[in-house]
């Protein structure tokens, strides 16, 4: 069967400022809501220029563009700048336009191969940005433990999870991004088919298990967070009770100070006088 090429659109686009700017992509489904894990794209980048009084709103030296939190290489184009980005599996390669890109992070060793293997040098620096917002946003969410285990679908389960009785709460990802962080960090357990799901809970140190209930997202994006925090062999469950029973898994063993120190600063550059 064919792969589609990529749904979805960019962030709304306002009035072009008349001068130049960095534009941070986040992804959008066609005419739906935005899930929670996009969100964070500008969330996070936000936050990392704010640590140094800047704002993404300012004028720069040049335009530029950004790609950070997502599954979103696809929708690079020749001489962007990416952090954090990762490959989905879902796309094929030749909906992969770009030629040049200037690489400071991605999200794993396997975005990392690929990127490689069409002659872009890409540095040994992997992470999600998500797994930043702790250090970002300190205080601002604080583990408990006081509720159960949740579920965090991924947006293209949902349909299948409204069908289904499960013996925990679903915390759906069309919320606010606040809102979802604020119910992992309430929990005592995360399963979740929602990438970004795992890498809160990962990020705040609650533990956490991926349920794999349908065939609607490819292994890919989940294999590479896992290779790219430092582990191997990721293990999965099928159902909620599954997962229950299988319990956390096993801890990040990596620093993320390089990806933070990535962080492409120099975008923000001041304009010329």
């Amino acid at each position: 069967m064919k792969k589609k090429a990529p749904v979805g659109t960019p962030s709304p686009a306002a009035v072009p400022p008349p001068f130049p700017q960095v534009h941070c992509y986040s992804w959008r489904p066609s005419g739906g809501r935005i899930n929670f894990g996009d969100q964070l794209a500008e969330v996070i980048v936000d936050s990392v220029l704010m640590s140094r009084g800047r704002l993404r709103s300012e004028e720069v030296r040049r335009p530029a563009r950004l790609l950070s939190v997502g599954s979103v290489l696809h929708f690079a184009r020749s001489g962007d700048t990416v952090w954090g980005t990762g490959v989905n599996g879902k796309i094929v390669e030749e909906h992969h336009r770009f030629e040049a890109l200037d690489v400071r992070a991605v999200r794993g060793p396997l975005t990392a191969d690929f990127l490689r293997g069409r002659g872009i040098a890409v540095p040994d620096v992997y992470g999600d940005p998500a797994l930043l917002i702790p250090r970002l946003l300190p205080g601002r969410f604080v583990p408990t433990g006081e509720e159960g285990p949740i579920f965090v679908p991924n947006l293209n389960d949902l349909p299948h999870v409204a069908s289904l009785a499960l013996p925990i709460p679903v915390v759906s990802p069309l919320r606010g991004w606040n809102h979802v962080i604020s119910r992992i960090v309430a929990s005592r357990f995360v399963l979740a088919s929602s990438l970004h799901g795992l890498i809160i809970a990962e990020a705040y140190g609650v533990p956490a298990r991926y349920v794999r209930l349908t065939e609607r997202e490819t292994l890919f994006k989940y294999q590479d967070y896992h290779a790219g925090t430092g582990r191997t062999d990721l293990t999965f469950a099928t159902s909620i009770e599954q997962g229950l029973e299988m319990g956390g898994m096993p801890g990040i063993s990596v620093s993320f100070d390089p990806l933070l120190d990535a962080f492409p600063h120099d975008l923000w550059s001041d304009p010329a006088p």
